[in-house]
This record gives C-alpha cells, sequence and structure tokens, in this order.
C-alpha cells in the first residue's frame, strides 16, 4: 500500500469499495462529560480542520462521553452528511445499572444502534463496530443480528474491535458460509507501545481481507514524551479515570519499557526536525495492512499536529531503530516455527521465497 500524502489521498476499506481517509478522526474527545475532552467549540475547529484537509471517516460510539461524543457530531455532520463516512460502535453499557444494555447480544445491539441513531440524527450508520468482544454471546447471535441491521439499512459495513484474533476468523468464516454481511474493519490498539497485536490479529486482518485502523497509535499520549519517570503508575480503577493520566496508567502502558520507546520515538523526531506524535502515527502506516490511524484531539493544534504525520517519511535507518526498541517478543508457535532447526526440517535445505 503506498504512503498516503494527504487525506483526501483515499484508501479502500478491507475487501470493501468504501473510499477512506488514510488517517480517522476519533472523537472520544467530544464533549468534556469525562473530565478531560474538548468542549463543543473547539471540537467544531477540530472537527472542521479534518474536513476541510478532505477527510472523510469519523469515529466514534454510542457511550463515548456519555453519549455526548455522538450528539455534538451529529450537529456538525447535518450539512455534509453524504461527504462522510460515520463509524461508531456497541458494546458498553449504556446504563450500569441494567445488565442488558451492554454486551454483543442482539437485544444491546439494536437498542445500541437505535440509540447512535438518535444521537447522531442521521437515518443510517456507515461502519458499525462491535466494541469489544463480551465472551459471553454466540458468534452466529452477533453475524445475524448485524446482518439483519444491514439488510434493514440501518447499518451499511461491519467492522469489530478489541476481540481474538481466532474468534474474528471465526466470525468471519461463520458469515462467508450463510451469506451475511462481512466484516470489512478491524479497530485494534496499536503503537510502538502495543505491538503484540503483531503475531496474531494483523496477519488474521490481511488474510481475511480486513482493514486495520489502529487506536491510540501514541500510546496514549505516552509517545509524545508527555510523561517521565515520576509518571509511572499500576493504576486500574474500574470507572474511567478523570484525568488522562488516570486512562493511560489503566491501559497498563505507563511503565518504564514505554518511556525508553518514547526516547527512541524522540531522538527519531529531532533527527527529522518533526514532532514525536507525528513519527509514532507515520509508523504505523508503514505497516500495510494498516488503512486509517484513529487520531485524537483535545485542541485544534494537537489535530493539526497529527495530520502533520503524513508529510512524514521514515527511512530504513530509522525503522530499525524503533523497532528495536519496541519489538514483541516472539510467540510459540511462530518462535519455534521460526528457529533454523525446524526451518529445516519443514522446507529441507532447499530455498522457497514467501508468498507476496
Amino acid at each position: 500500500m503506498s504512503h498516503p500524502a494527504s487525506l483526501d489521498h483515499y484508501r479502500l476499506l478491507g475487501r470493501s469499495g468504501l473510499r477512506v481517509s488514510p488517517l480517522s478522526l476519533g472523537t472520544m474527545t467530544f464533549g468534556a462529560d469525562w473530565g478531560w475532552g474538548a468542549d463543543e467549540a473547539e471540537a467544531r475547529r477540530i472537527f472542521d480542520a479534518y474536513v476541510d484537509r478532505g477527510g472523510n471517516f469519523i469515529d466514534t460510539s454510542v457511550n463515548y462521553t456519555n453519549g455526548a461524543s455522538e450528539r455534538i457530531l451529529g450537529r456538525f455532520i447535518k450539512r455534509q452528511r453524504d461527504r462522510l463516512a460515520i463509524a461508531t460502535k456497541f458494546t458498553m453499557a449504556r446504563d450500569p445499572a441494567n445488565i442488558n444494555s451492554g454486551g454483543n447480544h442482539r437485544f444491546n445491539l439494536v437498542r445500541s444502534v437505535e440509540a447512535s441513531l438518535a444521537q447522531l440524527d442521521t437515518d443510517r450508520i456507515d461502519v458499525m463496530y462491535l466494541h469489544a468482544w463480551d465472551f459471553t454471546t454466540r458468534p452466529d447471535e452477533v453475524m445475524r443480528a448485524l446482518d439483519d441491521l444491514v439488510r434493514a439499512g440501518k447499518i451499511l459495513y461491519l467492522g469489530i474491535c478489541n476481540t481474538p484474533a481466532w474468534r474474528v476468523a471465526e466470525m468471519q468464516t461463520l458469515a462467508g458460509l450463510r451469506g451475511w454481511a462481512p466484516l470489512v474493519a478491524l479497530q485494534i490498539e496499536y503503537s510502538l507501545v502495543e505491538r503484540t497485536v503483531e503475531h496474531e490479529l494483523l496477519p488474521m486482518a490481511e488474510a481475511m481481507g480486513l482493514g486495520v485502523l489502529p487506536w491510540s497509535p501514541l500510546g496514549g499520549g505516552i509517545l509524545t514524551g508527555k510523561y517521565s519517570a515520576a509518571d509511572l503508575s499500576d493504576e486500574n480503577g474500574a470507572d474511567v479515570a478523570p484525568s488522562r493520566r488516570g486512562v493511560i496508567a489503566s491501559t497498563g502502558h505507563l511503565n518504564r519499557r514505554s518511556l525508553d520507546i518514547a526516547d527512541a520515538v524522540g531522538m527519531v523526531a529531532g533527527e527529522l526536525g518533526v514532532s514525536r506524535s507525528q513519527v509514532a502515527i507515520a509508523w504505523t502506516l508503514v505497516n500495510p495492512a494498516v488503512v486509517s490511524p484513529i487520531i485524537g484531539a483535545r485542541t485544534l493544534a494537537q489535530a493539526e499536529d497529527n495530520m502533520g504525520a503524513l508529510a512524514v517519511r521514515l527511512s530504513a535507518e530509522h525503522l530499525a531503530l524503533l523497532d528495536a526498541a519496541s519489538a514483541p517478543a516472539p510467540i510459540f508457535p511462530a518462535r519455534f516455527i521460526g528457529r533454523p532447526m525446524a526451518q529445516q526440517l519443514i522446507f529441507g535445505t532447499a530455498a522457497l521465497s514467501a508468498r507476496r
């Protein structure tokens, strides 16, 4: 996949024909209901800056900032709805006291879709993601319910987030066998501080025809250099933390290794004369499975800086430096199969070129 030069250098989303920008605008920061987001005026400036540059792929969720994200976005998109591809998500509970207001089951899916349509004030959802696997609902219930909503015209395309690779493969296979709408997008955490998805999820996405949209490509801000050893924390509360630091700590990334990786990002940024954020985002775009990293910002300045990542080109030397600092340890069976003895046992002493 060629490196995009601007937001209007569009890409196809997975095996679908939907054309989307090479950076998606995340709106979890739209609304101050969680204590650290942008107010509506600043959110409007961020939205306009993205759309004015040709950006067309916007990401939200039914539960972001307690629904304020979708309501604010709904007001912004009203005059240009058909220029934009709007993605939202279901799974997360809209009412913590109601056991059926969360999860992947048909009951919650249908109610969440109706809530999102009302909050966004629109007639359809362009891309609907399952937000996280709940480990309780059967895959056939999920895929049939999603297909019903596609057939009803309330949803156009399907995606999935934060789900084991084997389960996504099962659901995609099931959809193919039953003639149901397939998954076309995979949204996962992917950054220089979270590369374990390279073991299973990224290869699965390429094989199954899902375009990858990394969330938190800045590692929650760690890769920008904003945190130091004094901020290290294993905080892990159940509630959404009232500060960005608390939110990042709850992911488990606020550790010494992440700070070392951030230092490597700083070295590359210094050599190129660009921001650390731009280096971190540009790195995700090097992976051929990645279609559109999701950028989230609380200020216009942050959003404009993130969009500048499309102009950054990382050399082989820079990529090697970043890889050395962040490479995940291999896992079984790839760890075993990749060893010289196993390779010779499988292929003998002949050489074989891998399929491209």
